[in-house]
């Protein structure tokens, strides 16, 4: 990282940071030899040292083909954006906090694993307190997990 002192290496204030963001940008490996990059909901879970994203989608379709192929992926999200214009000096910055990372997807199949999931997915959205959602639609939903392996944090403070 060329700026040192934007660096977040505490992982408690990475989580947090996460915590804050309202979409997760997954980057999965396409067949053509592009990054098949896309915006999704998310929970996190926590399990000791453990940090995993968790997903849903439909029982089909692109993303699901290529993490057949290759569970290998990149994430990016990030939020508390600011603009900031400073007419007088002719200056414009971007305050912001933002998290890359990678690992390992795997599909969850037990149902227990798939509603713990889903669960933290719902938490994210609605902090206040625990949501409903039907369970019609469990059978329905591919849930998946991207296991952390590696996370890096950034941030630039308002001026």
């Amino acid at each position: 990282m060329r700026r040192h002192d934007r660096e977040i290496t505490d992982r408690q204030e990475l989580i947090a940071v996460m915590k804050h963001c309202a979409v997760c940008r997954l980057a999965l490996n396409d067949d053509n030899g592009y990054p098949y990059l896309l915006p999704l909901n998310f929970g996190l879970l926590e399990d000791g040292s453990t940090l995993q994203l968790v997903f849903h989608s439909a029982l089909e379709g692109r993303k699901l083909e290529l993490l057949q192929k290759d569970s290998r992926a990149s994430f990016e999200m990030d939020g508390r954006h600011q603009l900031q214009y400073f007419p007088e000096k002719g200056y414009c910055t971007f305050a912001y906090e933002s998290v890359i990372g990678r690992g390992h997807i795997a599909i969850l199949n037990d149902e227990s694993e798939k509603v713990a999931a889903l669960d933290a997915i719902m938490e994210h959205y609605h902090p206040e307190g625990k949501a409903w959602y039907s369970p019609v639609a469990i059978p329905r939903t591919i849930v998946y997990a991207l296991t952390v392996e590696s996370l890096t944090g950034k941030r630039k403070q308002p001026k």
